[in-house]
Parts: C-alpha cells; sequence; structure tokens
C-alpha cells in the first residue's frame, strides 16, 4: 500500500518510487524571537534519550518504505549542527542501513555559524552529509541582536570558510528581511556579503510575526518593524539584484545558481512522498497526510515505552490533491499546466485560465512560451490573496456551480503599486 513493488525480473530499483526524508532535530542553544517552529532551549539532558528514540521510529518504519529509493534526506530543526556530529552521524548511518539511499542523493543539515567547526564539518562531509543550508539571516550585528540571534556576523563567514575547507561543494545561506530596524541599505549590505560569500543558494524570507513569539509580544507592546510596502521593496530588488548575481528564482523564496536547488524542498512544492520523523514532523506517504504531535517528552516516551505519537492521519482525497497543485506549485517558477491539471485531477481548468488571465493584467502572473501558467514576482507578493481566490474557482467548478462573481474583474490589493 506504500510504494510500487518491483516487477519481478527487474533490475533491483527500477521501478522504486522516489521518497524524501525529514529528520527533524528541535534542541537550539537559544529560542530566537521570531520563531515559530517545534524548538527547545535548555533541553540537552533529553538529547541521548531523543536519539534512542529516532534510531527506533527508523527501523519502525523504514519495512513500509521497503520499495522507495530515498533521494533527499534533510536534517532540520531546531539546530541540528547544535545535536552533535556524532549523533547526526550515527543517525545518517542507520538511515542508510534500513532504507535504500540513492548514490547521489542530496543530504542537507541545517545549520547555525555558532555551531559548526571544520573538524565537525568535515567528518559530517565525509559519512555522507553533501548540502549545508546555514541560518546567516543578517550582516547586520544591530539587527541579530534585536532577534536575539546566537551568532555574529563574523561567525557567519567563518562557518562558510569552515564548510568550504572541508569540502562542502553545495552551501545555502538564509536570509530575512524586514527585520527590526532594517533599511533598504542594511538589507543591502546583507545580500552584497551573502553574495561575496559564494553560496551555490540563497533563501530570503520575509519576516512573519507569529503569534505566541517573543517578537508578537514586542510588536503588541508598541515595537515598529518595516511596513507591507517596505518589505515589497526590499523583496523587489531581491529578486532583481540576484537575477543579475546568476541565481534563477525557482520559488517564492528561493533562488539558485543552476542546478542547485533544493531537491527536498521542491518534493513539498510538487507534492512528491517524505516521511518525517520527530516531533512537529510531517510526512505525505502512502496516501496520506500525518503529522506527529509537538511534544519531544510524549515523542521520546511514545518510541521508548511504547504509546501514541501521531497527531493527526488523514486520507488525500483526488479533489484535495487538486488543491495542493494549485497552492504548492503557484508558489514555484514552474507554475500550473492545464494538461496536468485535467488529466491528473479531471477538474475544469476554465475557470482557473480565465481567473489567471485577469491576474496578467495586473502583472501578477504571466504565461510561458510552453504554455504553463506562474506568478511574476509581484504576484508573488500578494500570492496568499491570488491562490486563495483560485481555490475558491476551483471549489466552485468541481460542484459545477460557478460563484456568481465569477466573471469578476480582479482587484487590486493596497499597498501594491
Amino acid at each position: 500500500m506504500f510504494g510500487t513493488k518491483t516487477k519481478a525480473g527487474g533490475k533491483a530499483g527500477e521501478d522504486r518510487q522516489k521518497l524524501g526524508l525529514y529528520i527533524h532535530i528541535p534542541f537550539c542553544r537559544s529560542k530566537c524571537d521570531y520563531c515559530d517552529f517545534y524548538s527547545l532551549a535548555g533541553r540537552e539532558s533529553r538529547m541521548d534519550d531523543y536519539q534512542k528514540a529516532l534510531l527506533i521510529h527508523l527501523k519502525e518504519t523504514a519495512p513500509q518504505a521497503e520499495h522507495c529509493r530515498v533521494d533527499t534526506i534533510y536534517f532540520g530543526g531546531g539546530t541540528p549542527s547544535y545535536y552533535g556530529e556524532k549523533r547526526l552521524r550515527e543517525l545518517l548511518a542507520a538511515i542508510r542501513k534500513r532504507f535504500h539511499v540513492e548514490p547521489d542523493a542530496e543530504i542537507t543539515l541545517e545549520a547555525n555559524p555558532d555551531s559548526v567547526d571544520f573538524k565537525m564539518l568535515r567528518k559530517l562531509r565525509k559519512a555522507g552529509f553533501n548540502r549545508l543550508s546555514m541560518g546567516m539571516q543578517s550582516a547586520c550585528p544591530a539587527e541579530l541582536q534585536a532577534i536575539h540571534r546566537p551568532h555574529t556576523a563574523e561567525q557567519a563567514a567563518e562557518a562558510v570558510a569552515a564548510a568550504r575547507k572541508a569540502k562542502l561543494e553545495n552551501l545555502s545561506l538564509d536570509l530575512i528581511y524586514g527585520l527590526p530596524g532594517q533599511t533598504m541599505d542594511s538589507w543591502r549590505d546583507t545580500v552584497e556579503t551573502a553574495l561575496s560569500l559564494e553560496p551555490e543558494h540563497l533563501s530570503c524570507y520575509g519576516l512573519k510575526v507569529e503569534e505566541g513569539t517573543p517578537l508578537a509580544a514586542r510588536v503588541a507592546a508598541g515595537e515598529v518593524l518595516p511596513d507591507d510596502d517596505t518589505q515589497a521593496d526590499l523583496y523587489l530588488w531581491t529578486v532583481e539584484r540576484l537575477k543579475q548575481a546568476g541565481f534563477a528564482q525557482y520559488e517564492i523564496s528561493n533562488f539558485a545558481k543552476p542546478g542547485r536547488e533544493s531537491r527536498h524542498n521542491l518534493r513539498y512544492w510538487l507534492t512528491q512522498p517524505y516521511i518525517g520523523f520527530g516531533p512537529g514532523a510531517h510526512s505525505d506517504f502512502g496516501g496520506r497526510r500525518f503529522s506527529i504531535a509537538r511534544d519531544l517528552d510524549g515523542y521520546i516516551n511514545g518510541l521508548l515505552e511504547g504509546g501514541r505519537i501521531i497527531d493527526s492521519n488523514d486520507l488525500i482525497t483526488p479533489r484535495e490533491r487538486g488543491s495542493e497543485y494549485l497552492m504548492l506549485r503557484l508558489r514555484t517558477t514552474l507554475g500550473v499546466d492545464e494538461w496536468e491539471y485535467r488529466r491528473d485531477y479531471h477538474m475544469d481548468f476554465a475557470p482557473i485560465r480565465a481567473r489567471l488571465v485577469e491576474f496578467q493584467t495586473y502583472g501578477w502572473a504571466e504565461q510561458g512560451e510552453n504554455g504553463r501558467w506562474h506568478l511574476t514576482p509581484k504576484g508573488f507578493l500578494v500570492s496568499n490573496q491570488l491562490i486563495g481566490d483560485l481555490l475558491e474557482r476551483q471549489e466552485a467548478a468541481s460542484f459545477k456551480d460557478l460563484l456568481p462573481d465569477a466573471g469578476r474583474k480582479a482587484e487590486k490589493p493596497d499597498k501594491i503599486d
């Protein structure tokens, strides 16, 4: 039920479905003010038990993926580099032992600059890690301090140098625009500094104030952040600058040199199967979507002592897949294709096409020579509104009852010129 079995007499692995694995490491040295991911500071005493739980989880899950080929493995967090290279190497060795890992699999480690050095990175590279995603975030000391990042700008440069010395040839840097006190000049300095480090990939995220975070409390108390217009200016400048530097945009926030797109993250946007391990991790596998409760102790106890760790488990219907196709593909520059949509989801594309044509008049979408529709950088700025509109059209069309305002013109959102 989980994959395609190899045909009798066929070459080993030739019919196996490709699969991605995500390993969540929830430990951090400290918690950044903007972060709402499931990560914990001050819980180092549970690392050894967590390792045991992960190893059990991998062992128990592997038989379900017997007929799959793992072509991406992603260690995220949290701060995986803070977990220690011995534990990371042990986990990767267990994955190689239990799963069919392809020789050229992309194996990514998320890291903070303050928790890596040359010796550690060399050992990880020799163990099989071949991609490093570094949380640089800013090159401005005041901005790093404002969000309580645990590293300095100098440490980021030193960490990149250590990675190159360790012969890691696929490096991604994370940057955030819209930080407290950030200006166009300081953001330009951050981007130029990042480019000077010669990464193969850049992820540039707009700051979001998430409910329940210290940053949300600061904003509620009156702290002023760069507004939407400023964030839009920062974003559009970034898209153009990175294009000039040879980085192609392939997703709203992601830019890569040719052939250096994140293969693992593309799985999510292309609705390809993956299995997640650790509290808070999600999976899309065997036609079902399931998640693990955001509870470190519950996860450990569930694996070591026997108990429930799954938080949700749902069958994915064809209609939901059609919605995912629009929602996720339109985050990418690959976009959507009418023939794919009709073939795979058996739904009418006409109302979607009509709306995309309207979006095109505002510069939010365009149709390529290959017939695929995708959002423009200007459209990416209001992608939530645009995609939400298309999903409404899709829902109406699926019931053969178009919304009464289906023919109205697209309304221009506020704050977008």
